[in-house]
């Protein structure tokens, strides 16, 4: 992805939004938490801090943070996975955090209309609903992202940010 092109998007949703896929969104709320616990907590052992610490760029950047239920349940489950004594005071975290992002409602009924729903889910398949023309995508899941190109959507795989800092 050209860093141009990357520029331009970041430019033309600053004020409109973006929305974090789950597990980047578990990335962060991790990170905020303790940036040492993401090596050790299994669910973003595939991360470094340097990821955390990009994200977080990212999400300072843009006006709005979007999310949905969808997202914010999967989230919730999987910091549920935490053992004490962390748990208890990441959610703390998790409850400061959810403060920042704005949360939009798309009934499970419209999601599954959508012709990908088969293939991606119900929390993906909101996310391409409420995203289509309205919002920027970023995510670390290859075949979300390539579903959302493939739909003219504006998506950046994370991965591609990763590579351009540290590559």
């Amino acid at each position: 992805m050209e860093p141009r092109y990357l520029e331009s998007l970041f430019q033309k949703y600053k004020s409109r939004g973006v929305v974090i896929d789950a597990n980047l969104l578990l990335l962060y709320f991790v990170g905020s938490h303790d940036p040492g616990l993401i090596s050790r907590y299994k669910r973003t052992r595939v991360y470094s801090e340097d990821d955390y610490y990009l994200l977080k760029e990212l999400i300072d950047y843009f006006d709005r943070i979007i999310t949905t239920p969808n997202i914010l349940t999967e989230v919730s489950n999987l910091s549920g996975q935490l053992g004490e004594p962390i748990r208890q005071p990441y959610f703390d975290t998790f409850k400061q955090k959810v403060s920042i992002l704005d949360e939009t409602y798309c009934a499970a009924t419209e999601a599954c209309r959508c012709t990908h729903f088969n293939r991606v889910g119900l929390t993906d398949a909101v996310i391409m609903q409420i995203s289509e023309g309205q919002y920027l995508v970023i995510t670390d899941d290859f075949p979300l992202a390539g579903i959302l190109g493939s739909m003219n959507m504006d998506v950046i795989n994370f991965n591609h940010l990763r590579r351009l800092k540290w590559g």
